[in-house]
């Protein structure tokens, strides 16, 4: 305990519970470590929830199509002539939300394909994951990530 003295002479006992700067740093070492040793397990799991954003998204171009084709007897490469909105993608700005590029890559009179590309690398392995859909709402992955 130490004492303390204020300006009116008085004495106090005051004990200080603290934590030492060394307590503290152990702790963050040990949490580090325990996040570096989860984090590659996670990895699969994060890239698979991020691939429901494209399947998501393809349905929804599916359904777009499906009814373009009944007004117009044909299928369109034209996002806005669906009336489909991409948000911003996560690397256009700050506030963008999408992290797959939308398009329909062709269209006929009897068939389209739409393809949702990643904008970001979510495992860091160099490889961008696509994915595609057609006419008959065939749902594949073309480049796994």
């Amino acid at each position: 305990m130490r004492s303390f003295k204020n300006p009116a002479g008085l004495q106090f006992k005051k004990k200080l519970d603290a934590y030492t700067l060394t307590e503290i740093l152990v702790v963050l070492v040990i949490i580090g470590i325990l996040v570096l040793l989860v984090l590659p397990n996670l990895l699969p799991l994060i890239t698979k929830a991020k691939a429901t954003e494209a399947k998501l998204q393809l349905e929804h171009i599916h359904t777009l199509e499906k009814n373009y084709f009944y007004e117009h007897s044909k299928y369109t490469t034209d996002l806005n002539e669906l009336g489909f909105v991409q948000e911003k993608l996560t690397t256009e700005s700050k506030d963008g939300r999408a992290n797959y590029k939308i398009e329909v890559t062709s269209a006929t009179n009897s068939g389209f394909t739409a393809k949702a590309t990643a904008v970001v690398d979510f495992n860091a392995n160099s490889k961008f994951n696509v994915w595609e859909i057609d006419q008959d709402k065939t749902l594949k992955e073309v480049v796994p990530d």
